[in-house]
């Protein structure tokens, strides 16, 4: 699937939304809880789980790139499901630190 900068996504198995801060070229394959993400006004598909070692969850607010910092998305509803690019998580994006006031 195609992201868009701005567009928002939810997962097909937990309670998970987020929004694009940062998005790649071409076709992703991005997850949350195992299952590919949809738009936020798609129905989910029945009969889904979040698999097995995908449960990782995320936390509301946290901002969530790839190991190339090209891609980055923000969870706007945390859930259950762990957020991963091919099937590799992405990890908590490093908060930058402030500069020293003397």
């Amino acid at each position: 699937m195609q992201v868009k900068i701005g567009a928002r996504y939810r997962s097909q198995v937990c309670e998970t939304e987020i929004i694009v801060v940062r998005a790649l070229p071409g076709d992703l394959n991005l997850t949350c809880g195992g299952h590919p993400i949809i738009d936020l006004k798609a129905e989910p598909a029945t009969g889904l789980d979040i698999e097995p070692g995908a449960d990782g969850g995320n936390t509301l607010g946290k901002r969530y790139t790839d190991d190339s910092g090209k891609l980055e998305v923000m969870v706007t509803k945390a859930g259950r499901g762990e957020l991963a690019l091919d099937g590799k998580p992405l990890p908590l994006k490093d908060a930058k630190p402030l500069p020293a006031s003397d």
